[in-house]
């Protein structure tokens, strides 16, 4: 396993960081899933290697905490960093933060918590967080041991990532990143201010939730014809790994064989390990992905509200990661929410509204009726 020195915190992780949010099985225990194969499952990394594990409040049905506690118990707590969240949701002042907090010790049994994140923030939450007080709970937190870094995840644009890493004293921060994401949330720029400000990265997925892992056809056969044979995931891996400001990179498995194929991976990787034809190749990888898009949508939402309540970015987003990385449409979250909302396109009265205020000039009206077609086709 090789290991990437935090240089602020002075710490040594593991590269492959174990994320909790994914284990599967049948209910048993306490948790939703089997929680004798997600306990042998944390422990087979940390034996190969792993000392960073990732979970959070919400995960399984807020039942995640409770597997990892488990499962670092008879000494394995000592071997590994715990990274566990806040959900704003679940805070609204400081006596619901320290309740939340004890609850969370209490599930993982243990009376610290390594790195504690404000969960999946942008600009507003981060207000939120603010107006609550959450910055001074956390350093109070830090001071009387129960936490040791203060840190948060982050999904939004750049520009809200830039505000909220320069507006407090950060030892860490999760950005989402692979190489089809470098222009989007935090990004390139992102990853590079980090950087810059020496403020150690978590990568959350670097597989795109899986997407990454099993390539289309046209993708498979830019991997085929290069001269060095290696899996999807790999390539993916190798790729977030070769950038000196990551530390960690978050992986959630659900079988052993997954987490033997982690360690051997992450066995091999160092910043700047690529060469320029591999760089290359994952350049006409992205390229090759990006021409399986169905619509241009930038998701500026400039369309939106629809006066009929489609969700016109929303549709165009689940058509193009359907047809980007053959995604599976039963359990596709952004379909799922359109349903639930009743905002498909069947609501679409071709009223015009959209088409006039796109600054893309898409045709809208017709791309919608392609897309709900494709999107509940059986």
């Amino acid at each position: 396993m090789k290991y990437r020195t935090m240089e602020k915190l002075g710490i040594k992780s593991s590269a492959f960081g174990l994320g909790c949010m994914r284990f599967n099985g049948e209910p048993s225990g306490d948790s939703i899933i089997d929680e004798q194969k997600a306990v042998s499952l944390i422990r087979r990394a940390i034996d190969g290697g792993v000392n960073y594990i990732d979970t959070a409040y919400v995960y399984l049905d807020k039942t995640s905490e409770i597997v990892l506690g488990k499962a670092l118990l008879d000494g394995y707590r000592d071997k590994v960093t715990i990274a566990t969240k806040m959900p704003k949701e679940a805070v609204k002042d400081r006596a619901s933060m320290q309740a939340l907090l004890d609850e969370e010790l209490r599930k993982l049994q243990t009376d610290h918590l390594d790195f504690y994140l404000m969960h999946g923030i942008d600009k507003e939450k981060w207000e939120y967080f603010k107006s609550i007080g959450a910055p001074e709970f956390f350093d109070d937190m830090k001071k009387e041991g129960k936490i040791r870094y203060k840190c948060f995840s982050f999904h939004g644009p750049y520009e809200d990532f830039e505000y909220i890493i320069k507006d407090s004293d950060w030892d860490m921060v999760q950005i989402q990143y692979n190489f089809m994401d470098v222009d989007n949330q935090a990004g390139d720029k992102g990853l590079k201010l980090a950087g810059e400000l020496g403020i150690p990265v978590v990568i959350m997925e670097g597989l795109l939730g899986g997407r990454l892992s099993k390539a289309p056809e046209n993708v498979q056969k830019l991997y085929d014809d290069f001269p060095v044979k290696r899996s999807a995931v790999e390539w993916a891996f190798r790729w977030l790994c070769n950038h000196p400001e990551v530390s960690v990179v978050l992986s959630g498995c659900n079988e052993a064989e997954q987490i033997d194929d982690n360690l051997r991976i992450f066995d091999t990787v160092e910043p700047g390990i690529m060469s320029d034809d591999e760089l290359k190749l994952m350049e006409d990888v992205r390229k090759a992905y990006q021409s399986r898009t169905k619509i241009g949508c930038t998701a500026c939402r400039y369309c939106m509200p629809c006066p009929n309540g489609v969700d016109i970015p929303g549709i165009f987003a689940a058509w193009n990661n359907h047809s980007l990385y053959n995604t599976d449409l039963s359990s596709d979250w952004n379909l799922r929410m359109i349903r639930e909302h009743d905002a498909g396109a069947d609501k679409c009265i071709r009223c015009g509204a959209c088409e006039r205020a796109c600054p893309q000039h898409l045709p809208i009206i017709e791309s919608l009726q392609k897309a709900w077609a494709e999107l509940t086709a059986g």
